[in-house]
């Protein structure tokens, strides 16, 4: 297949974190691919390093070894590579869910989604527009004005996904996203996701150890150990 197609590209990534004795491998030799429109898992128990190589793919975590191309982008090779905007090209091309929805307590729903589309010099009158837009998909259309305080944690981490979908990225990183959530909600937000991937053609990465989510993925790659295993 030709590697355009793919929208994150990985190839022997490698985190080790210390030197000498002391040194710690904690990805050893990663290597997958997600196309856009594929809603794919990292599988595994606690510490098995799932974070650290989603958190490489999503330009926080500077690889020490290896290849990372984000929607044909190459962003990483033995480190990142210089002359790049990691910051721009995090706005623009990744939406992060994380385990908490970290939405901003003192802000409404409407405003929390609006906050990640005018940080990407969105008007204000276009911002709020597509912010309500993407609520509404959600089915919070009743709910924009309220603050996080007032929401259920399933209303909560759908506010989050919206605020990740808000600048139509390429790529969506959900770290351990349904933890928090009962199995009902949280196969709600699973179904979701992958509703969004095929819709909007974004490649989704799940970081998860919850085996009840794994149904509707379209691939699982199983970590143990900092190693992808299977």
């Amino acid at each position: 297949m030709d590697k355009t197609m793919y929208a994150i590209e990985v190839e022997k990534l490698t985190k080790i974190y210390g030197k000498g004795e002391t040194a710690v491998t904690a990805i050893a030799d990663a290597t997958l691919q997600v196309k856009p429109g594929e809603l794919v898992a990292l599988l595994g128990p606690s510490g098995s390093g799932k974070t650290t190589l989603l958190t490489s793919i999503g330009l926080i975590n500077e690889p020490t070894h290896g290849k990372v191309v984000i929607d044909g982008t190459m962003v990483a090779d033995e480190g990142w590579l210089g002359g790049l905007d990691l910051k721009r090209l995090r706005r623009e091309k990744l939406g992060f869910i994380f385990q908490h929805h970290n939405l901003i307590p003192f802000l409404s729903a409407l405003e929390n989604v609006m906050v990640a589309l005018e940080i990407n010099h969105l008007s204000r009158p276009e911002a709020k527009k597509r912010a309500t837009d993407l609520l509404e998909s959600l089915n919070l259309g009743h709910r924009i004005e309220s603050y996080p305080k007032a929401l259920s944690g399933g209303e909560a981490q759908r506010v989050a996904i919206a605020r990740a979908l808000a600048n139509k990225p390429r790529v969506i990183l959900a770290d351990e996203p349904t933890a928090a959530l009962d199995t009902e909600n949280g196969k709600n937000v699973m179904t979701l996701l992958k509703t969004l991937a095929v819709e909007n053609q974004s490649a989704v990465l799940v970081v998860t150890h919850d085996h009840r989510m794994v149904e509707g993925f379209d691939r699982i790659f199983q970590v143990r150990d900092g190693r992808i295993v299977s």
